[in-house]
């Protein structure tokens, strides 16, 4: 199989990369932020401005069945496509965000750490059904955002699968899409995901793996401070 999967890369690598932002929080800044917290927590006034910005520069929202299908078959994309993607569960996803990408007709990628489901200041189960339900995608982001590059022995259960169970649970549907967290990977990682049926998984800005561009799918994080044209810049020198 190996020049198959060779050949199969190549053809990924010579298609255009889809934009794809990453956001964590969505809330004003406190005085107990640190300045590199910030660079994860985007004030909700100026997250609205990224989001218009983006609708008035004419991008459509693609879920991951679409970025799959394009990377794998080259099917077609909407003019100027974006996915915006949610990692953590925090509560802001479906308070703030969620009602302001509905206002444009967009839909995100919600990757949830289980372990916080139901606790203070992050969604409840309901509130991940309902995203679901809506059409949003949700992804698995581990149980408690344990680094993958450490995994050994029963973590892959722990970490992997048993979250994956209650995702499928919640929202009656295969859970297909896998986030790093930290967006940090290894090699290693890869078969061990697709043995538990993903067939794609998220990380950060560093390059793509030569052999395996599907499991290491680039994201950029929105950041707290920038304003939509930098935002508009950071989307055009990124991808």
């Amino acid at each position: 199989m190996p020049a198959a999967k060779a050949g199969d890369a190549a053809a990924i690598y010579a298609r255009p990369q889809v934009p794809i932002l990453c956001y964590h929080q969505i809330r004003d800044w406190t005085g107990r932020d640190s300045k590199g917290a910030k660079d994860y927590i985007v004030p909700i006034a100026k997250f609205k401005e990224q989001m218009k910005m983006l609708a008035d520069s004419g991008y459509h929202t693609i879920q991951p069945d679409q970025l799959y299908a394009y990377l794998t078959t080259g099917a077609k994309l909407p003019p100027k496509p974006v996915m915006l993607t949610f990692d953590d569960t925090d509560l802001d996803q479906f308070t703030i965000a969620r009602p302001t990408l509905a206002q444009y007709g967009y839909k995100g990628v919600y990757f949830v750490m289980t372990v916080s489901l139901g606790r203070p200041h992050y969604m409840t189960k309901a509130m991940v059904k309902q995203l679901a339900d809506e059409g949003n995608q949700i992804g698995s982001h581990t149980w408690d955002h344990h680094n993958v590059k450490k995994y050994q022995g029963k973590d892959w259960e722990t970490q992997i699968d048993k979250p994956t169970k209650t995702l499928e649970e919640i929202t009656g549907k295969k859970i297909k899409y896998f986030a790093y967290p930290f967006g940090l990977w290894n090699p290693q990682a890869f078969p061990e995901l697709k043995q538990r049926g993903f067939v794609a998984a998220f990380s950060l800005a560093e390059k793509r793996d030569q052999q395996d561009p599907l499991f290491t799918i680039r994201r950029i994080i929105a950041s707290g401070y920038w304003s939509p044209k930098t935002l508009s810049n950071s989307i055009r020198q990124s991808f």
